[in-house]
């Protein structure tokens, strides 16, 4: 970070080479045909690569304006926005879409600077790493700016950052308040979702969306009004409220858009190979909240807090996606090291509530509204499919037995709606639904946890396959559908063992493992597991308002000497914030969202047909073999120079946090192979294995 920030500081030394975009309007001070031969000069200049990204902000405030100044790695494209501080009501920003050099920044810089002489000039530069977005409440704008960040991991060339610390300016610089204390007490309530925890970007990569949709749907946006997948981004609202809905003519260079989750990467030394393993978790901002006061689905088919994670396994023998071509010496080829499986985990799509005023540390769960067609659940499965294809995994984990019924009421409302709903999809296309109640099986030791959910994640990835970017001699692979999991309690134990058995097919695929039955006691998974227990942690964190509670070692029936103690903490954490907190948060959650009242941003739809519930075109294979090779190709030859900008040796704060942790695993104790167990036993065997070389 240090380096970086020094970097930027020379930069803005050396004449600011950070373009300045100026409009020819609202510039009583400058002198407009000048503008114009900047303008005209930069035009005519060599067009630098279209797919540079812009990295670098420098801000210049004065009583009058704002100037964001933005600069891509290389310093060879720069551009300016000017936002207006005059106005208190109206938010007036003017966006130039002019690429300009160092030198002719360097003169508009000067001719700001001498045009602003009456107010003190063009004001003094500072660092910023990007703009959020913009805010109101009850008076005048705020403008949202990232302070600080830190890099987190690098995927293909390009950096995934985590926001560390982000300043709330006010646009207007005499802004009058009418009602203060409202104004002070909303702003609060703003902070209270703090964006120094938890949320994370990157300026070239879209880190909204999954690996295999970047590589293989580059276009995917172009006849959208953004460029990102808005369901993940929690900034949404302050990106498009300002501007109308509509987005920025320039904005993709200047705003910023940021994911809510967890983003993580260790790599793991094979004797002379690394491996990089990556999770991103990514939540959406559709009817995200508090633990019990977000329940079930709305009426347009959003589950509450529902969250994506992915999980990458790459080689890093080359830096971008791409490798030299065997066949053209100046040709790209995809690089057949990257691999990614994704799952997805939300509540239950059913009308259901829990009641969170009896200050009981297990709420009774009503189901609130009783619909024998199950339109919300239609809508759900109906954006899932045209989401992520066909066919659906769901695993439902919820009791099946209990004294007094809470959680099977669930279990058979929703086991009746995936039937409902199953009865009217085509062969092929039915949604494969397993219910099992993981509980009653650990407690009772009827089945092994662990085993049995190694045997349906064996059964999944048969089913889904994962993505792969390989060519001969390796095995191409896509993802053509995802795994969805319905629970009712936070679904890492599941996201762990299916990420685990994946985990084993993905570095078979890689040629680095010859077979993908990995030992749970063995440094790899070993490593996976605390990824997966932080990963865990952090998304439990955000809705429940504690840590999780029964590991995975508690199914293994390896429990720590103080892992129960450290559960009945977690509970009496949990049941406070649930009982004392939650409702603040829910008031903040809203606020950040955008979301007004209580109805989450919904809008009112007309119901669809009974039978015929889901659109013939989202059942489509989603991602055709021909088609996405062709693509993949057309982004390695395209758009795959993000990484030349983006190599900078002087970097050190990333590759020092990987080599700790790969310090960390290779001096574990078990120095011949990763891959094998510390200690010799059986290892399960999952079903559907097949036979492997």
């Amino acid at each position: 970070m240090a380096l970086a920030e020094k970097s930027q500081t020379a930069t803005v030394q050396d004449c600011s080479q950070a373009q300045l975009s100026s409009t020819n309007q609202d510039v009583a001070f400058e002198s407009a045909s000048y503008t114009d031969k900047l303008a005209q000069h930069a035009t005519r200049c060599s067009t630098p690569p279209r797919h540079s990204a812009f990295n670098k902000f420098i801000l210049y405030e004065n009583k009058l304006r704002f100037y964001v100044i933005i600069s891509n790695a290389s310093d060879s494209r720069h551009r300016i926005v000017k936002i207006d501080r005059t106005s208190q009501n109206d938010l007036n920003v003017i966006e130039d879409e002019t690429d300009y050099s160092g030198r002719q920044m360097s003169a508009m810089i000067k001719m700001l600077d001498d045009g602003n002489k009456t107010s003190g000039g063009i004001g003094k530069a500072r660092i910023i790493f990007g703009v959020a977005g913009f805010v109101r409440f009850t008076a005048g704008w705020y403008m949202i700016v990232i302070s600080k960040r830190s890099s987190v991991a690098l995927l293909g060339g390009h950096y995934l950052y985590h926001c560390e610390s982000t300043e709330i300016i006010p646009v207007c610089f005499n802004n009058k308040v009418d009602k203060p204390a409202e104004e002070q007490r909303l702003l609060n309530i703003f902070k209270q979702v703090d964006m120094s925890k938890n949320f994370y970007f990157s300026y070239s990569y879209d880190i909204t969306s999954t690996l295999q949709l970047n590589l293989t749907k580059p276009n995917r946006f172009e006849k959208t009004k953004w460029w990102f997948n808005d369901r993940y981004v929690w900034n949404f609202h302050m990106l498009c409220s300002p501007f109308n809905d509509q987005s920025p003519r320039g904005g993709q260079a200047w705003l910023i858009p940021l994911i809510h989750g967890h983003v993580d990467q260790a790599k793991l030394n094979v004797l002379s190979r690394v491996v990089f393993v990556t999770l991103i978790a990514r939540r959406s901002r559709h009817y995200a909240g508090a633990r019990y006061l977000t329940r079930g689905v709305n009426e347009e088919g959003n589950v509450a807090n529902e969250v994506e994670t992915e999980q990458i396994v790459s080689e890093a023998l080359t830096t971008p996606f791409y490798v030299p071509s065997s066949e053209h010496q100046s040709g790209r080829q995809p690089s057949p090291h990257y691999t990614s499986y994704v799952q997805y985990r939300g509540s239950i799509p059913i009308s259901w509530t829990q009641d969170t005023t009896s200050m009981s540390p297990r709420p009774p769960i009503e189901i609130s509204v009783v619909d024998p067609y199950y339109t919300a659940a239609s809508r759900h499965f109906n954006n899932l499919f045209a989401r992520y294809g066909t066919p659906m995994i769901i695993l439902n984990l919820i009791k099946r037995r209990e004294p007094v019924p809470r959680e099977s009421k669930l279990l058979e409302e929703y086991t009746q709606c995936v039937r409902y709903l199953n009865q009217f999809l085509p062969e092929g296309k039915k949604m494969v639904y397993h219910a099992w109640d993981m509980s009653r099986a650990y407690k009772e030791k009827t089945q092994d946890v662990i085993s049995y959910l190694e045997d349906l994640a064996e059964e999944s990835i048969q089913m889904t396959g994962f993505f792969h970017t390989g060519s001969e001699p390796y095995s191409h692979h896509l993802q053509s559908c995802w795994s969805e999991d319905e629970q009712y309690r936070p679904a890492w134990r599941k996201n762990f063992v299916f990420g685990k058995r994946a985990f084993g097919h993905q570095l078979y695929a890689l040629g680095v493992v010859r077979n993908p039955n990995l030992p749970f006691d063995s440094v790899a998974v070993n490593m996976l597991t605390e990824m997966y227990h932080d990963h865990g942690d952090t998304i439990a964190l955000q809705y429940t308002g504690s840590a999780l509670v029964n590991r995975v070692e508690t199914y293994r029936h390896l429990p720590h000497w103080n892992s129960h103690s450290r559960d009945i903490i977690e509970n009496i954490r949990r049941f406070y914030a649930n009982s004392l907190l939650d409702a603040d948060k829910q008031m903040a959650i809203n606020l950040f969202l955008g979301v007004q009242g209580e109805r989450h941003g919904q809008v009112v739809q007309a119901r669809g047909k009974y039978q015929e519930w889901f659109d013939t075109e989202n059942l489509r294979t989603l991602f055709p073999l021909a088609e996405s090779t062709q693509s993949l190709s057309d982004f390695v030859g395209r758009r795959g120079d993000f990484w030349s900008e983006y190599y900078r040796p002087l970097l050190v704060h990333f590759a020092r946090k990987a080599f700790c942790v790969l310090h960390e695993y290779a001096a574990g104790g078990v120095s011949y192979s990763p891959f094998l167990p510390s200690s010799m036993h059986v290892v399960h065997q999952p079903r559907f294995c097949g036979s492997f070389m």
